[in-house]
C-alpha cells in the first residue's frame, strides 16, 4: 500500500507559490497512514491520559508530600495551562520545523518530565516538572494532528481523525481506574512512571514509521510579544481565581491581578491585528460555528475537568474508598466515553454536529445536576447512574470538536485551528480547576464555622479554623490524635457535610456552565473544509 498526499495551506489566490512540497510515496512501514495513526495514538494517549489520571493519586501526593489544597491544585493547573499557553506556538513550530521531528522531541520530553516527577520528593518538585510535561505535550498534540492530516487522503482523514479524538476521549476517561490501580498496588510515583515505556515505544515507533511533512511557506518568525501577553493574561488570570479564597473575593489583590489578565487580552487582541504571523489570526474567529466550537471546549471542559477535581476526593476522603475502588466507581463515566465515542462519530457525520452536540452538553447538564444531589450515604448505583450519563453526554463533544473547529477554519489556518481545538480544552481544564475550586473553596470557609458550633464541638482559634477549612476541603475530617471517639465522630460529620455542601454548590456551577453550553452547541454546524481532508491521494 503507497500514500501520497498533498497539503493546501494556501490563501485564495496565492496557489501555486504557497503549495507544500510532496512527501515521498509511502514505502513499508514508512509514512504508513494506519501505522502512522498508531503511532500518533501511542503520543496522544499519554498526553490525554496525564490529564485525568493524577486526579486519583491527588489524595495521595497531597498525603505523602504535605500539601495544601492550593499545592495540590497547581499539579493540575501547571499542567493545563502550560498545555493551554504552548499549544498554537507549538503548532507553529511543527509547521515550521516539520511535524515528525516535533512530536518526537515531544514524546522524549513528556516521558523524561514524567520520569523526573516520580522521583520527586517535594510538591514543588511535582509542580515544575508537572509544566514541563505539559511544555512537551504541547509539541506532540498538535504535531499529531498536523502528520493526520498531512498522511491520510480526503476520503479516509474523518475516518482517521475521529479514531483520534476517541483515542482522546478513552484516554481521558480511562485516566481514573489506571490510576486507581497504580496507587493502591504500587505507589503514586508510578503514575508517572508509567509514561517512561509508553513515551519509548512511541519514540521507537515514530523513528520507523513517521516521515516529514513540511509546506513550503512555512511560518519564518515567531510571535515572541503574542506569547508572552497571552502567557501573562492566562497566569494573572488563573492565579487570581486559586488566591482568591484566600485573599477573599473583595481583596485588592485579586482584582488587580483579574485587571492584569483583561489588560493582557486587551493587548494581545490589538498586537495579533497588527504583527505579520500572529499567534492567533484572529481573522479565525469571523466564522460563528468555529468561534461556538472553541467555546464549547472551553465551557465542556469547566464542567468535565472542574468536576471530576472533586469526585475523585468524595470517593475515597468521604467513603472512605481505596484508589482502585474509586477508580471502578467511575467505570462507568469510562466506559460510556468509550463506546459512545464511536456512536457520536456515526450521528455526526450523518446528522451534522448541531443536534449531537446540544444533546450531549444537555445530558452532561442533567450529569452535573445529579452529582450535586450525592451525600455520604449516596450509593454505587446512584453515582453510576450519573456518571454514566455523564459519559454519555461528553462523547460527543470529545469526538465532534475537530469537525467543528478545523472544518470551519480555512484550509490555509487548518494547523493553527488545530492547536486552538486542544488550547481550548486545556484553558477550560485549567479554568474549571480554579473556578469550581474557589467556589469549593468559598464554601467551606463559609460554612464550616457555623457547623462546628451546631455540632457542639470545642471553638477553634483562627489559625486552627483555617487549618481544619484546608482539609474539609478535600473531604478530610481534622481529627487530632488523643481525640475521644465521640467527639471524632461529630468532627468526621461536620467535615463530611461541609465537603458536599461545597462539593454540590460547585456541581451546580458546572451544571449552569454546561446549560450555557447546550446554546452555544446550537451555534455550531459542519465546516465547509470538513470533507476536503489535508489532500488527494490513496491508500
Amino acid at each position: 500500500m503507497t500514500s501520497q498526499t498533498t497539503i493546501d495551506a494556501t490563501g485564495p489566490g496565492d496557489k501555486a507559490s504557497a503549495a507544500p512540497s510532496d512527501p515521498a510515496p509511502a514505502s513499508g512501514l514508512r509514512g504508513h497512514p494506519w501505522f502512522t495513526l498508531i503511532t500518533v495514538a501511542v503520543g496522544v494517549m499519554m498526553v490525554a491520559l496525564d490529564g485525568t489520571i493524577v486526579a486519583i493519586a491527588n489524595p495521595a501526593i497531597q498525603k505523602d508530600l504535605g500539601a495544601s489544597f492550593a499545592d495540590v491544585q497547581w499539579i493540575t493547573n501547571g499542567y493545563f495551562l502550560a498545555l493551554a499557553v504552548s499549544l498554537i506556538t507549538a503548532g507553529k513550530l511543527g509547521d515550521r520545523f516539520g511535524h515528525r521531528q516535533t512530536f518526537l522531541i515531544g514524546v522524549t520530553g513528556f516521558a523524561a518530565a514524567s520520569g523526573a516527577i516520580g522521583l520527586s520528593n517535594s510538591i514543588a518538585a511535582v509542580v515544575t516538572f508537572r509544566v514541563f510535561q505539559g511544555l512537551f505535550g504541547a509539541l506532540l498534540m498538535p504535531a499529531a494532528l498536523g502528520l493526520l492530516r498531512a498522511t491520510f487522503p480526503a476520503e479516509k482523514l474523518n475516518m482517521a481523525i475521529g479514531i483520534w479524538g476517541m483515542v482522546i476521549g478513552a484516554s481521558t476517561a480511562g485516566g481514573p481506574i489506571l490510576g486507581g490501580v497504580l496507587v493502591e498496588h504500587v505507589n503514586w510515583q508510578s503514575v508517572f512512571f508509567i509514561n517512561v515505556p509508553v513515551g519509548a515505544l512511541a519514540l521507537i515507533l515514530g523513528l520507523l514509521i513517521l516521515t516529514d511533512h513540511r509546506a513550503e511557506n512555512a511560518p519564518r518568525s515567531f510571535d515572541i510579544l503574542g506569547i508572552v501577553l497571552l502567557s501573562g493574561a492566562m497566569f494573572c488570570l488563573v492565579w487570581a481565581l486559586i488566591k482568591a479564597p484566600a485573599w477573599g473575593w473583595g481583596d485588592g489583590r485579586t482584582w488587580a491581578f483579574i485587571a492584569g489578565s483583561v489588560l493582557g487580552f486587551a493587548v494581545f487582541s490589538f498586537w495579533e491585528t497588527k504583527v505579520k504571523e500572529p499567534l492567533i489570526p484572529l481573522a479565525l474567529f469571523r466564522s460563528v460555528p468555529l468561534s461556538a466550537g472553541v467555546v464549547l471546549m472551553v465551557l465542556m471542559a469547566v464542567a468535565f475537568m472542574g468536576g471530576l477535581f472533586f469526585v475523585t476526593f468524595y470517593l475515597q476522603n468521604v467513603h472512605g474508598m481505596s484508589p482502585i475502588d474509586a477508580g471502578l466507581h467511575l467505570l462507568p463515566l469510562t466506559g460510556m466515553m468509550i463506546v459512545g465515542s464511536p456512536l457520536a462519530g456515526a450521528l455526526i457525520t450523518k446528522l451534522g454536529p448541531r443536534i449531537p452536540l446540544a444533546g450531549g452538553m444537555l445530558a452532561t447538564t442533567v450529569a452535573m445536576y445529579g452529582m450535586s444531589t450525592l451525600n455520604a450515604g449516596t450509593g454505587s448505583a446512584t453515582m453510576s447512574l450519573w456518571f454514566a450519563l455523564l459519559g454519555l453526554g461528553l462523547a460527543p463533544v470529545m469526538v465532534g470538536a475537530t469537525e467543528v473547529i478545523v472544518g470551519n477554519a480555512p484550509m490555509e489556518l487548518s494547523g493553527v485551528a488545530g492547536g486552538l481545538q486542544q488550547a481550548a480544552m486545556q484553558i477550560g481544564g485549567s479554568l474549571g480547576t480554579a473556578v469550581l475550586g474557589a467556589v469549593m473553596a468559598s464554601k467551606v470557609d463559609n460554612d464550616l464555622a457555623g457547623n462546628w458550633k451546631d455540632a457542639g464541638l470545642p471553638p477553634l482559634t483562627q489559625s486552627q479554623l483555617d487549618q481544619a477549612s484546608e482539609a474539609v476541603q478535600v473531604g478530610v475530617a481534622p481529627v487530632a490524635k488523643g481525640t475521644p471517639e465521640a467527639i471524632a465522630a461529630k468532627i468526621t460529620t461536620v467535615a463530611h457535610d461541609t465537603f458536599i455542601s461545597g462539593m454540590s454548590l460547585a456541581s451546580l456551577v458546572a451544571a449552569g456552565v454546561a446549560a450555557v453550553a447546550v446554546l452555544v452547541a446550537l451555534l455550531t454546524k459542519r465546516g465547509q473544509n470538513a470533507d476536503s481532508g489535508a489532500g488527494v491521494g490513496h491508500i
